[in-house]
């Protein structure tokens, strides 16, 4: 008996393992959620996204008070993918996948074309928009710099809220002109000091493109045209009106008025003068 009571006592239980075991399991669970995390943060880290800008009415003297830059931007390993999309919704609409999409082309004939464009790019989740709207240009010249210089201070404050310090990005511009390269490069570099990425592997490189030749530049010009429409409080083509109130209706905004800083489907700036 004494020897049977000894060997109870030496023996541990079977439910203390199983005691052992529970413990263990949260651990185990906790480790497993930090390198999850871990992973989550290091695929955000390396993230690439490819912008594409254009501009209306910017010009210094086409006597239009407002102008508005928009910026499309999708992860890049995505725009092959949208570049063939949207060249699909042309020829399904009898229209050739050359055939360039630009805001001041839309009319009646073809708005079912141009309402199925809006409804792509808020059913793609990867697609998100950016507009800064000046509405009296004049007041630009209060800055104390050349209308040329401020086109790109502009392009700063449209850019500078897309850019994250943890991705990288290449940028490309509707061209401007070919003396525009300089003042390319200059917004690459204050873009990146913005962030305090003096390595320049936030923002690689900026480049001008021709709009005709870049779907999803394309495309900021024909959301940007809309977004400068309804700020110019036209009226005149009820074709262009219905594209605005599809975007409005699916956006949930009036696109005159500024929306949450980071809002990420449809981002719309109201600048102001420094002055104001």
């Amino acid at each position: 008996m004494a020897r049977l009571a000894l060997l109870a006592l030496s023996t541990p239980p079977q439910n203390a393992n199983n005691a052992k075991s529970a413990k263990e399991k949260p651990m185990i669970l906790e480790m497993n959620r930090k390198n999850a995390n871990f992973v989550a943060t290091k695929e955000l880290s390396y993230m690439e996204y490819s912008i594409y800008c254009d501009e209306t009415c910017h010009l210094e003297h086409d006597g239009i008070p407002q102008m508005a830059l928009g910026a499309v931007w999708c992860p890049t390993e995505e725009k092959a993918g949208i570049f063939k999309r949207l060249r699909e919704i042309k020829v399904e609409h009898g229209l050739k996948p050359t055939c360039e999409l630009k805001w001041n082309a839309v009319s009646p004939a073809k708005l079912d074309y141009y309402l199925d464009v809006v409804n792509y790019f808020f059913d793609n989740q990867d697609i998100h928009f950016r507009s800064v709207v000046v509405p009296d240009k004049s007041s630009l010249k209060l800055q104390s710099s050349s209308h040329d210089s401020l086109y790109y201070k502009l392009y700063f404050d449209l850019l500078k809220t897309i850019i994250d310090p943890k991705a990288s990005y290449e940028v490309y511009l509707d061209i401007k002109d070919t003396r525009g390269q300089k003042k390319v490069n200059n917004l690459k570099e204050h873009l990146n000091k913005s962030v305090y990425d003096f390595n320049r592997d936030v923002v690689k490189r900026i480049q001008q493109v021709r709009s005709h030749e870049v779907e999803l530049v394309e495309l900021a010009d024909f959301l940007a045209g809309a977004v400068c429409y309804a700020n110019r409080g036209l009226s005149g083509s009820k074709a262009k009106l219905a594209v605005i109130e599809r975007i409005r209706e699916r956006s949930g905004y009036s696109l005159l008025q500024s929306t949450l800083y980071k809002e990420e489907k449809v981002n719309i700036y109201i600048w102001k003068s420094r002055n104001n």
